[in-house]
């Protein structure tokens, strides 16, 4: 897929995430994705798979967040196959605390869909406002 089209289709998907509508993201996602989150938090590691990463990660995620994950995105740079993305969390969580996290997203396309995610964002602030997820396993430096 050119890179104008990824590009592209992740500004399709993230104009939906602003408004709080995940779907899109989520079928964008091929069945064998990869998404890792950089860091040394509970939710730092390698997610394998689309099960995965809606059971382990996107899942207990959206439990936090009273099950809305509003993400905007400011800046899209593309070069064949990989698209980066600047983003922005907007969410509460069901506590009731703001959850501005930012991220830099290293997404690598294939055949239309989000084939991997390398995910660069705040993990102090992770730690700081985020419960450790049900399926966390040991906390351990990806990649």
């Amino acid at each position: 897929m050119p890179e104008a089209s990824s590009k592209a289709v992740l500004q399709g998907i993230f104009a939906e995430t602003a408004k709080g509508n995940g779907r899109p993201f989520v079928d964008a996602l091929a069945g064998d994705v990869r998404w890792t989150i950089l860091g040394q938090t509970a939710w730092s590691r390698t997610y394998e798979g689309k099960r995965a990463v809606l059971d382990e990660l996107l899942g207990p995620l959206l439990e936090q967040l009273g099950g809305r994950n509003v993400v905007s995105a400011s800046r899209f740079v593309a070069e064949g196959d990989v698209v980066v993305v600047e983003g922005r969390n907007h969410s509460i969580t069901a506590s009731g605390r703001d959850y501005p996290n930012r991220y830099c997203w290293v997404i690598v396309m294939r055949n239309g869909k989000i084939a991997e995610i390398t995910e660069y964002t705040d993990t102090q602030l992770i730690a700081e406002v985020l419960a450790p997820p049900a399926a966390a396993s040991t906390p351990h430096q990806p990649g």
